[in-house]
């Protein structure tokens, strides 16, 4: 028995799935959305190269959290100015830029590093119904199996 370890030129066969996040609650769905960017629910996944498909997610607006977190979790970044550290509520984020919160959910869940930086070029999130993927033929995904 020997393991199958894929090569970089094995990995012309991408994917593009669509993910409905109506009612679905945001750490689930990131979780589940990161195991595909990354290519763990292939046989062929290999740790250290890109294996997995693209994702889009629509209706990115209409996703939940449980508990207090809509009035408590806080987004923070540092602008690199002196008194620069920003913080956002959830609420905020949501109202503002809801695709930009499934992705820094998305982007957590991923390894750190330079292949990290590559994966989550591969989520493309949306406000509402529409995208612009629609050339590359995305098939709706079941999140029950992932």
């Amino acid at each position: 028995m020997k393991t199958y370890m894929a090569k970089a030129s094995d990995l012309a066969n991408r994917e593009w799935v669509v993910v409905d996040a109506t009612n679905q609650v945001l750490g689930r769905l990131a979780s589940k959305v990161a195991r595909v960017i990354m290519g763990k629910h292939k046989p062929g996944y290999t740790p250290h190269l890109d294996t997995g498909d693209f994702v889009v997610v629509l209706n990115a607006d209409k996703i939940r959290v449980s508990g207090r977190k809509a009035e408590v979790k806080t987004y923070h970044h540092y602008t690199g100015w002196r008194s620069g550290y920003k913080t956002v509520t959830y609420a905020d984020m949501l109202e503002r830029d809801p695709g930009r919160v499934v992705r820094l959910a998305v982007q957590r869940m991923l390894p750190k590093g330079i292949l990290g930086k590559q994966l989550i070029g591969k989520l493309k999130a949306y406000k509402g119904n529409e995208h612009p993927h629609a050339a590359q033929q995305p098939k709706p995904l079941d999140l029950a199996k992932i």
